[in-house]
């Protein structure tokens, strides 16, 4: 990549990106006379619960200047499961100090897209890059362990 204004290796320029996710609500087993929640209502309590957390937890390296949660929740039917699945999408607005720092939000499972605001170009040398791609393996790694206790405990 070309170098732009202010990129390049040692530079501290913040990044600036918008972060799509979407949660995902899978159908609960009713409990005795109350019935079932519709998925779309777990769906919203799973995206509610996570910005709460984003609002009022600080992430190193990573400010949240905006959360957009006006996208409309969608159902689609799941043929795995066998069911209808609904999710609740929201768009963060982030400011990363760095590449290394937005690797969490891309290895989540409710990861949909990324978009870089700015800067428009960036030039990593061979130390930011292999700082990149040992984060990108630290997150795999903490995210395989989540999957496997998951797992095991059902």
């Amino acid at each position: 990549m070309l170098p732009g204004p202010g990129a390049g290796e040692g530079s501290s320029q913040p990044i600036r990106a918008r972060v799509r996710l979407d949660f995902k609500g899978v159908p609960q087993k009713g409990r005795l006379f109350w019935g079932n929640k519709p998925v779309e209502k777990v769906a919203e309590e799973a995206r509610e619960q996570q910005v709460t957390y984003w609002r009022h937890v600080p992430i190193q390296g990573v400010h949240i200047s905006d959360v957009d949660m006006g996208l409309e929740v969608y159902t689609i039917y799941d043929d795995v499961s066998d069911s209808e699945v609904a999710y609740a999408p929201v768009v963060l607005e982030v400011i990363a100090d760095s590449l290394e720092d937005l690797v969490r939000f891309v290895v989540r499972e409710d990861f949909r897209k990324i978009e870089i605001i700015s800067p428009t170009s960036l030039t990593l040398g061979k130390h930011e890059m292999e700082k990149l791609m040992f984060r990108i393996f630290e997150e795999f790694t903490h995210y395989r362990r989540n999957l496997e206790r998951k797992l095991n405990v059902k």
